[in-house]
């Protein structure tokens, strides 16, 4: 099977209808450190509130409408009734190992050990999935005040041991992808026409068992896991694999 195109992850989202403590329905607020983020909407209505060094915005979503931002934008989906989106996610792998930070209160945020129990699922997913929303929805209402440019960093605190197994999983995947292109771009340009042999065609079937993720009911299409340990072919500067870590 090859991969999606580009490296792009996709998965089918139907967002939380719970009613969190300031009122609205809806998912946790969360940030990715290099990973865009994609919405097109095909059902019902809402919105997505963000966050960024320039200020706090509510986006509309209506069925039909796609919407999507950049690495560094806090997000927060509101389920004003029946919200369900078809979510592509950039570097398809790098989400799925810890690309995202939930906007935890600063103390819980500073304390690894704090982060990740905090993080982590267990038990009764239904009920951890809201406690874990309504924590980091008290921490998206303290940014609001200010506190960014400290948040970013301790995202990267948290994160940056895992900063070389994302390197891996970005060449392996995106960066592949696009050079692949351009070697046949280059081989078009000299009459070689030897990839057009290979055309295939692959499929996949929507996961049966939806996953409580961070903004909702989430069916993740797999994707093939493309982390290696050989060095860049050319490169100069490899960094060193490190040990498989929790995503959170």
């Amino acid at each position: 099977m090859t991969p999606l195109p580009g490296g792009v992850g996709i998965s089918g989202l139907t967002v939380y209808d719970g009613e969190a403590a300031d009122g609205l329905c809806g998912g946790t607020p969360h940030m990715h450190l290099v990973c865009s983020e994609a919405y097109v909407v095909i059902g019902g209505s809402g919105s997505v509130q963000t966050l960024t060094t320039s200020g706090f915005t509510v986006t509309p979503l209506r069925p039909g409408d796609v919407v999507w931002f950049t690495p560094g934008t806090i997000h927060r989906l509101v389920n004003a009734g029946g919200l369900r989106l078809v979510v592509l996610m950039q570097n398809s792998g790098l989400p799925e190992a810890g690309d995202a930070v939930f906007t935890f209160p600063a103390p819980v945020l500073a304390d690894p050990d704090a982060y990740r129990a905090a993080a982590v699922l267990t038990g009764d997913h239904a009920a951890a999935a809201r406690r874990r929303r309504d924590l980091a929805l008290e921490g998206f209402l303290a940014l609001r005040e200010g506190g960014l440019r400290e948040f970013h960093a301790a995202a990267h605190r948290l994160k940056r041991d895992l900063l070389d197994a994302w390197w891996f999983r970005w060449r392996d995947g995106p960066l592949a992808a696009t050079l692949a292109t351009g070697c046949q771009l280059a081989g078009l340009k000299a009459g070689d026409l030897s990839h057009l042999d290979h055309g295939d065609v692959s499929r996949l079937e929507r996961p049966e068992e939806p996953l409580f993720g961070m903004c909702g009911l989430l069916h993740t299409y797999p994707v093939p896991d493309l982390l290696t340990t050989r060095p860049p072919r050319g490169s100069s500067e490899s960094p060193h694999r490190q040990p498989p870590k929790e995503p959170f």
